[in-house]
C-alpha cells in the first residue's frame, strides 16, 4: 500500500472517531427538574414574578441583572424578608440563626445561576448577603403550598 493510500486510511479513521465522539462532547448537562422560578438580582431589589409554587422540585433561575457579583441565599423562615436577624458586624444576615436550603455563592454580573431545590410547604425568604445588601433591599419571599 502506497503512503497516499496509508494517509487516506489514518485521515478516515480520525474523522470517523470525531463523528463518535462529537455527540459526548456536545451534549448538554442534564436539565434539573421541577417548577422553574424566574428570580432577577438588580442594584439592591430581588424580583419574582412568581409569589407561590406547590411543594417539591422547584428550579431558581437566578438573573443577575446588576453591575456587580450577588450572593444568593435561600432560608426557610416565618420571619418578615426585611426581619432577618443580623450578624455581629451589623451589615449582613446572621445565616446560623436560620434554616438555610440552599444558596448560590457567586452569581457574576450578566449570568444566570441555577438552583434546584426540594421545598417543603412553608414560607422561604430569600437574599443577597453581602456586606449591606441585605440592608439595602435585596430580599423577596416565595409562599411554598402543599403540593397537589
Amino acid at each position: 500500500m502506497d503512503r497516499d493510500a496509508r494517509n487516506r486510511i489514518r485521515l478516515s479513521l480520525a474523522i470517523g472517531v470525531f463523528a463518535l465522539l462529537l455527540p459526548a462532547a456536545c451534549s448538554a448537562a442534564p436539565q434539573p427538574k421541577g417548577q422553574v422560578v424566574d428570580i432577577t438580582l438588580s442594584d439592591f431589589h430581588i424580583d419574582s414574578a412568581t409569589a407561590s409554587v406547590a411543594g417539591g422540585d422547584v428550579v431558581l433561575q437566578v438573573h443577575n441583572g446588576a453591575p456587580a457579583t450577588h450572593e444568593f441565599v435561600v432560608v426557610r423562615t416565618n420571619l418578615p424578608a426585611d426581619g432577618l436577624p443580623l450578624g455581629p458586624d451589623g451589615l449582613s444576615v446572621n445565616e446560623d440563626w436560620l434554616d438555610g436550603v440552599g444558596e448560590l455563592n457567586e452569581v457574576p454580573a450578566g449570568t444566570v445561576g441555577t438552583l434546584p431545590l426540594q421545598l417543603a410547604p412553608g414560607r422561604y425568604v430569600f437574599f443577597c448577603n453581602l456586606d449591606g445588601h441585605y440592608l439595602g433591599g435585596m430580599h423577596a419571599v416565595l409562599e411554598v403550598s402543599p403540593d397537589g
